[in-house]
């Protein structure tokens, strides 16, 4: 198996930072490999705390005038605290994520173990650990399947009769309802607190005995023993308990073979279409354990198969932990350890969620972005009634949190952060997104009316500035504080800079999707109207995109947002090739950022690969790549804020990518920000906007040649400094050049051929 596929360990994991993650998307575990007391945190996307909350705030409305002109004659405490009494969520806490339970393994008679080996295969989804005790081989495999829709457990040895244990599920601080016998070969475990759900445990072996007794399986002298595990919640049906029962039984219909080639071709299908080699510059550390890898790298060690590791990692994160049918992936994807996880292990809007998803697109899992769009829909009903209660708006609005019930009212009574009606018109985004890169027509016509209410919201949300542009208030910059010419540190703000760039990227989505579908003009006029008297990014006191505005200090200049350079990234109103300057003042902005300490936390430290990677520049790309390996990533190469939140790892491997391909601004180029050491490396199927599949090669950091597959048959754009020869079934074909750009006509399911 190759170095940069396998992430495996010499020891046990003593704790949640070095155990492994498995996933269907819905259900999840943490495997820790411990051979004679095995521990798997189990986890389910829709175990969350309670029901949906009423939390608008009925004051807010009449308030709103008043906020506003506290806001604009900067009175600051004045405005703080009249947020506080009518603008916060008369309940301040949404719902949050819970664990499903633990479950335990003791196996008997191998506490002498030698010859240990943990591991996580990428390839194939499927955790084992091997470990040797009394002359015999054991091997333990673990993996969740989405076709069985079950969690399956399977211990073998090499010596018949060998395999003897004992297995329970617990956990859950006692809260628990049911924990016994539900028949000779299950076992069930149900939990009526917060969202009611059940999980049953079901045993089979093959030679010996499979059993239970009372709450525990037992199995007895097996040459090999099966287990697995489902679960299903009153969020999903109504009979959860039967429901759970059935699927963990049915499994065992099948043989442990029959369920392994299930798991690894459903699997496989997402995983093998896409994926990127670099040349090996570790000096034979490739070939060490992860966590000894990861030592080496923050001693200054090299290791691009690590790099490449780490891009297949998140990928397979993603598929594990969002797939159709399932809830989007929170602040820990699906895996928590905890009863009241870190910030509840929410939906954070304002710039987690949707990281999470930065990589699906362009990583070729597109499939797996469609939970997010799920859950908008199921905020947008919510969404309307804060946008009438709070504000007298027409549309749907969201702050910067939500939850398993979307949730749509202000969380928390944090001043830097709550008050920020922004949520909902990022995440709509995300619709368009990936309308660019799929082409997919239907899609974008079924998610239309989305897009459009989320516009709506700030038709009459929005307020004239003294210039008469059209500004935001009440709002902030996402988590960080302003000072004042009078030295008063401030959080509510008018017209921060990050929200007119999130609206102008939405009226553009609405406009484009008007043209798209042949619809709705008159209104795709009106919203250009009102996005043309949008503020544009501008240029202060030290060179930097402002982040207010006004030229504020900021009490944190090494804050780990940096909200201003949305523009950059994820959008494209920031470009090297059309707004050079701007791209200027956006490396003044990282650069002051980095040298107050920014970038201290996993999912920062993310974000500013991908915007350096935007600016082109591979040394920066490089160096903040070692910097996420080195000080924000977990012996199991889990992200840390600190502590774990998943969010780094989708924005890195995000980063990783951008870095390799870019496909903004209607052209695709290849190689942007390539890093020194990246010196010879392959893609193969990453996608690009516009409908575009696109393998190629390099080597000596130039590309050797380069595969286009059109899958709309969309006019191709493509950027190089170097002359080419396109290609089509050995033909050359008309290509238009201008400069570096080449532009050539597609046709669906047609492979272009780029000489170099």
């Amino acid at each position: 198996m190759k170095s940069s596929s396998v992430l495996w360990y010499e020891q046990p994991a003593e704790n949640w930072d070095q155990a492994l993650p498995v996933g269907n998307g819905r259900l999840g575990g943490m495997v820790f490999g411990r051979p004679s007391g095995e521990l798997i945190k189990l986890n389910e996307d829709s175990i969350w705390s309670g029901k949906f909350r009423k939390r608008n705030n009925p004051k807010a409305y009449d308030n709103l005038e008043k906020m506003r002109q506290l806001i604009r004659e900067a009175k600051t405490a004045e405005a703080e605290a009249l947020c506080f009494d009518s603008f916060m969520g008369v309940n301040e806490q949404q719902r949050h994520y819970q664990l499903l339970g633990d479950f335990h393994i003791w196996q008997n008679n191998v506490d002498g173990y030698t010859d240990y080996r943990r591991e996580l295969s990428l390839e194939d989804g499927v955790s084992r650990t091997f470990y040797t005790a009394g002359g015999v081989n054991f091997i333990r495999e673990i993996f969740v399947s989405a076709p069985d829709e079950c969690m399956v457990i399977c211990i073998k040895a090499d010596k018949k009769g060998a395999v003897s244990l004992t297995a329970v599920i617990d956990g859950r601080d006692d809260s628990y309802d049911k924990n016994e016998y539900y028949d000779n070969k299950t076992v069930i475990f149900t939990v009526s607190d917060g969202i009611p759900y059940a999980a049953a445990v079901s045993c089979s072996a093959e030679g010996g005995k499979a059993y239970t007794d009372c709450n525990r399986i037992k199995i007895e002298n097996a040459d090999t023993a099966v287990i697995t595990i489902a679960c299903e919640t009153s969020y999903r049906t109504g009979n959860y308990e039967n429901a759970a029962v059935t699927k963990a039984k049915n499994a065992h219909r099948l043989s442990y073979e029959k369920l392994l080639e299930r798991h690894i071709r459903d699997y496989k299908s997402l995983y093998d279409r896409a994926g990127i080699s670099l040349d090996d510059n570790s000096e034979g550390n490739s070939s060490l354990p992860a966590d000894k890898r990861l030592q080496l790298v923050k001693e200054g060690k090299k290791d691009n198969k690590l790099i490449e590791m780490y891009f297949n990692f998140s990928r397979y994160l993603l598929i594990a932990g969002s797939r159709a049918g399932t809830l989007p992936l929170n602040l820990q994807g699906i895996w928590n350890k905890d009863m009241w996880p870190p910030w509840g292990g929410k939906y954070t809007i304002n710039i987690n969620t949707e990281m999470n998803y930065w990589g699906a697109e362009i990583s070729n899992l597109s499939e797996c972005h469609l939970p997010l769009f799920d859950h908008i829909e199921r905020m947008r009903e919510n969404g309307r009634v804060t946008a009438r209660e709070m504000y007298r708006c027409k549309g749907t609005v969201c702050h910067h949190n939500t939850d398993i019930w979307g949730d749509t009212a202000p969380q928390d009574k944090w001043l830097p952060a709550t008050i920020w009606p922004m949520g909902m018109a990022w995440l709509c985004l995300h619709i368009f997104e990936h309308y660019k890169f799929t082409q997919d027509k239907a899609f974008l016509a079924e998610k239309y009316d989305t897009i459009k209410e989320a516009a709506e919201f700030f038709e009459d949300f929005l307020i004239e500035d003294e210039s008469g542009g059209l500004i935001t208030s009440p709002s902030v910059s996402p988590e960080n504080t302003y000072v004042t010419k009078l030295g008063i540190n401030g959080t509510l703000c008018q017209g921060a800079s990050m929200d007119s760039q999130i609206l102008y990227e939405l009226f553009s989505a609405v406009i484009e999707a008007s043209e798209i579908l042949g619809i709705d003009g008159e209104y795709a006029d009106f919203i250009r109207s009102l996005r043309s008297r949008l503020p544009e990014p501008k240029t202060g006191q030290y060179g930097q995109i402002m982040e207010w505005a006004e030229d504020y200090k900021e009490a944190e200049p090494g804050h780990r947002h940096i909200s201003q350079l949305f523009a950059l990234y994820p959008a494209d109103i920031i470009s090297v090739h059309k707004t050079p300057e701007l791209a200027a003042a956006a490396k003044a902005t990282i650069d002051h950022r980095l040298s107050h300490g920014g970038g201290h936390t996993g999912w920062s430290r993310a974000w500013i690969i991908n915007m350096w990677a935007r600016l082109h520049d591979g040394v920066k790309v490089s160096e903040n790549i070692s910097a996420i390996l080195s000080h924000s990533t977990n012996p199991n190469m889990f992200d840390m804020h600190p502590p774990f939140q998943i969010d780094g790892n989708f924005g890195a491997g995000a980063g990783i990518a951008e870095a390799l391909l870019q496909s903004h601004s209607g052209i695709i180029e290849l190689l942007p920000a390539l890093p020194p050491e990246w010196k010879s490396g392959s893609v193969k199927s990453l996608c690009a906007r516009g409908g575009f599949d696109i393998s190629f090669e390099w080597e000596s950091g130039t590309v050797k040649w380069s595969r286009i597959l059109s899958k709309s048959g969309n006019i191709c754009k493509l950027y190089s400094k170097t002359p080419v020869l396109i290609t089509n079934n050995g033909e050359n074909i008309e290509v238009s050049r201008t400069g570096s750009s080449y532009t050539f006509k597609t046709k669906i399911g047609e492979e272009y051929f780029i000489n170099y």
